[in-house]
């Protein structure tokens, strides 16, 4: 049995269903249900008897310790965060009281439990912190990709609130022991994403006949990692890693923002062609930068390659178009804010 939180969000979804569809063991998954959340997500599994959900917060931490001690998971995957940059900007707050004050309370719920297990049980159990590659700053289109090494220098509220949650499960393993691991990401995309993320909202603009707003110029660079090898990656680390180390997991296809929304929609061009049979490219505008926009985000991926053998098996065009099919079959569920 393993706990999941922040499982009915974005990559925490996802990571429940790729885990009940492939591993013979069962899962509870914690989530508080905020606006970015959606069960419906995890409706093929309701049924499921391997599954356990329960509505709550891990700023609760007697809940997290009643959970522990009624299913004795071997492992706790915490999935659970804010992660809008934008959002993070107009309203901090929300930010520091889940990624920061969850996560110390989610880890002393896991070392009160961890404390009270068998020897043996104490060795097996893992604490696997998901967090982002945000926490490493700002990049030049000429700096070298961020490593596991690299120093922390967020940038926004968001960053800095998981810059302190990763640095919080650092200080848990190496204080108290507690058998830590992290791992930070890339910028994920695929099924199930809220669509106030760029390419939900991408798709659901150009479905609507509505404008695409691009920040900038659309310079901004990132790499996008689909989802699907996201959660394959943790599964690998849940298994392989090593207690105290850092995993970097990205997906090898950095991008600007403009050559993003072209590639949207040159494939919804071919997919599902507009009434006027004009390019959705026509719905392109361009908006006044965010406050402290990141340039460049791109990880360094060659420590998990070597010791886990875990590498991205989508590339971006092949990830980009499962994700618009997704779309356009679920897109009557999704409704923005």
């Amino acid at each position: 049995m393993i706990l999941v939180t922040g499982g009915a969000g974005f990559i925490g979804s996802n990571f429940v269903l790729n885990w009940l569809s492939t591993q013979n063991e069962g899962l509870i998954n914690l989530d508080s249900l905020s606006y970015a959340a959606d069960l419906n997500n995890l409706e093929s599994i309701s049924e499921n008897k391997e599954y356990f959900f329960i509505k709550g917060s891990i700023e609760d931490q007697n809940l997290i310790e009643k959970i522990l001690e009624k299913y004795n998971p071997r492992a706790v995957i915490n999935f659970a965060a804010e992660t809008h940059v934008d959002r993070s900007i107009e309203n901090p707050e929300i930010f520091m009281k889940t990624n920061i004050f969850g996560t110390f309370h989610l880890l002393n719920a896991s070392l009160k439990f961890w404390k009270k297990i068998s020897l043996d049980n104490q060795k097996k159990f893992k604490f696997l912190h998901i967090s982002t590659d945000e926490v490493f700053g700002s990049l030049s289109l000429e700096d070298e990709k961020s490593n596991e090494l690299s120093p922390y220098k967020p940038n926004s509220p968001y960053s800095a609130s998981k810059a302190a949650s990763d640095h919080l499960v650092r200080a848990w393993g190496e204080t108290y022991k507690l058998p830590v691991i992290t791992t930070n990401c890339t910028n994920n995309y695929g099924p199930h994403q809220f669509p106030e993320k760029l390419i939900p909202l991408l798709i659901h603009n150009c479905l609507n006949n509505k404008k695409l707003p691009i920040y900038g110029k659309g310079e901004n660079v990132r790499d996008w990692l689909y989802v699907e090898d996201h959660c394959e990656a943790i599964k690998e680390v849940l298994v392989k890693g090593s207690i105290g180390e850092t995993y970097n997991i990205g997906g090898n296809n950095e991008k600007t923002n403009i050559e993003i929304v072209k590639t949207v929609c040159s494939t919804l061009d071919e997919i599902k062609p507009r009434k006027n049979n004009s390019s959705y490219k026509k719905l392109i505008t361009f908006v006044e930068d965010r406050p402290g926009h990141d340039f460049r985000y791109s990880l360094d991926i060659s420590k998990i390659k070597k010791e886990l053998n875990w590498q991205p098996q989508e590339t971006f065009e092949s990830g980009i178009r499962k994700t618009i099919l997704w779309y356009l079959e679920n897109m009557n569920d999704i409704t923005p804010e």
